[in-house]
């Protein structure tokens, strides 16, 4: 298993490398071209979240990227430290809030339509996003094909 991980200051510029690093180890893992596109979008609209969550609450930490490669699928994990609601939560959020809520849901959704295998957990500590797609590892060269 094989990871690369990759951590951003919490900055809308800083998405669109995650996108194309990414794109770059997904391909390596085998992930299927057609598929490529659905696997920039998904990070960029994952990352784009997660800074948007650290700037909303003032988090100077890096948002973190883990892009995981196992024997057949490849994950991508974006990790925030932003607070989040937890079940339980006493209710009484501002309007303000409501509408930040909508937003995260919202990009939750883009999310969602774009990955098949999505989990997303969610603390007072932060949250994580790991997608998952299915991945061909590349064939590795036979001494005799190299002949």
């Amino acid at each position: 298993m094989a990871t690369v991980e990759l951590r951003f200051s919490a900055l809308p510029e800083h998405v669109r490398t995650a996108r194309l690093v990414a794109a770059a180890v997904a391909r390596r893992a085998g992930v299927d071209e057609a598929v490529l596109d659905e696997v920039r979008l998904a990070v960029g609209e994952a990352c784009s979240r997660a800074v948007g969550l650290h700037q909303n609450s003032g988090i100077s930490a890096p948002v973190k990227v883990a892009l995981i490669e196992e024997e057949k699928q490849f994950s991508i994990e974006v990790g925030d430290e932003a607070p989040h609601a937890v079940p339980g939560d006493t209710p009484g959020a501002a309007q303000d809030g409501e509408a930040e809520v909508e937003e995260d849901e919202m990009g939750l959704a883009v999310i969602s339509g774009l990955v098949d295998d999505v989990q997303v957990t969610t603390g007072h500590d932060g949250g994580l996003i790991r997608m998952t797609w299915p991945a061909t590892p590349p064939a590795t060269p036979s001494a005799t094909a190299l002949v």
